[in-house]
């Protein structure tokens, strides 16, 4: 899913037309040519808020959840992604 792209001035003077597109797309509102914030439906933020992670400590798992977590190796697709952690 791309992301659009609008001024701020923009959305100003076509609110309706711009919440409309927020419905189906994610739209960046932009301020003097950078992102500031982003518009989505409120189906989608909700699915998107679904996914938050839950952060556990190393003290809720087990030794031998610990010694599964040291032997799993992440799928050869999975390395497609390693930009988004690596920066």
């Amino acid at each position: 899913m791309s992301m659009m792209r609008i001024p701020s001035h923009e959305v100003q003077r076509n609110w309706g037309r711009v919440q409309d597109m927020a419905l189906s797309t994610p739209v960046s509102v932009t301020s003097k040519g950078r992102d500031r914030i982003v518009m989505m439906s409120w189906d989608e933020y909700h699915r998107l808020k679904r996914r938050d992670r839950q952060v556990m400590l190393p003290s809720d798992f087990s030794d031998a959840d610990i010694r599964n977590l040291e032997n799993t190796r992440a799928p050869q697709e999975a390395h497609a992604f390693d930009s988004e952690v690596l920066g």
